[in-house]
């Protein structure tokens, strides 16, 4: 019987859903999600509420930091910004192997066969300025008063964009600062499962756990089909021709 309660930051994604599926195996399930001006906000939303009602979530909460997008600073919040996809100026992308055959290279890459690679960015326009910071912040002050002694989030340092608050590092610096700054009694610690992984191998985990990877969402920009030309769609599809499954979401 599961007695302990666990944190889960579910953005809607594929990571933070095998993420959960993980936690679920051992914990009691609270279910965190916030909104932060991001394009794709409300098919998020609508994503986070149907994994919190397949993992059966005791607790669920949806916070808004809007503040972010104020802020600006990245092609997620700032409509000004354009998402960099396929065959932009901004190949913000660590794929080893050219895109996917799911769909085609853009003109004057085509031919250069599976051995393309594309070039990225020191960090990308999506990175959002500090923006794993927000929301630990968020979770932790969560979890002290709920009770919760584990916060999960399902960052990827290996495969995923050189985003700075991804790294390993990171969160456990964090959980350094979880420790000084909250209760004496509290014993929230923060838990990154697929933080070594890379897409093929959390596609992978999903399908050995029976994550429902049908209700997440990854693209940046589109919220009915997804582009499949963003990075993040990029590195998604890549994950599941990896792993030899096909990707259950609808794309252009």
């Amino acid at each position: 019987m599961k007695t302990e309660l666990a944190v889960v930051l579910a953005s809607g994604g594929m990571d933070s859903c095998v993420t959960a599926a993980l936690a679920n195996r051992q914990y009691r399930l609270a279910f965190l999600h916030v909104n932060y001006g991001q394009r794709t906000e409300a098919r998020e939303l609508r994503a986070f509420h149907e994994l919190a009602e397949f993992f059966k979530a005791e607790k669920r909460l949806v916070v808004s930091i809007e503040h972010l997008k104020v802020i600006g600073g990245s092609s997620l919040t700032d409509t000004s910004i354009p998402v960099p996809v396929v065959g932009s100026s901004e190949s913000a992308m660590r794929v080893e192997k050219a895109p996917s055959p799911f769909f085609p290279l853009p003109p004057g890459e085509r031919g250069r066969g599976e051995g393309h690679v594309y070039p990225q960015s020191a960090i990308p326009s999506t990175y959002v300025p500090f923006r794993n910071a927000h929301l630990l912040a968020i979770a932790v002050s969560w979890a002290e008063v709920i009770g919760a002694n584990w916060i999960y989030i399902g960052a990827v340092e290996e495969d995923g964009s050189g985003y700075p608050d991804c790294r390993e590092v990171f969160y456990q610096a964090f959980n350094k600062v979880i420790e000084t700054g909250t209760k004496p009694e509290t014993r929230a610690e923060i838990i990154t499962p697929l933080i070594h992984m890379n897409k093929s191998e959390i596609v992978k985990k999903g399908a050995e756990l029976g994550a429902p990877l049908h209700l997440t969402w990854s693209c940046y920009q589109n919220s009915e089909r997804a582009c499949a030309r963003c990075e993040s769609c990029i590195l998604r599809l890549k994950g599941f021709r990896g792993a030899g499954i096909k990707d259950p979401i609808r794309y252009e």
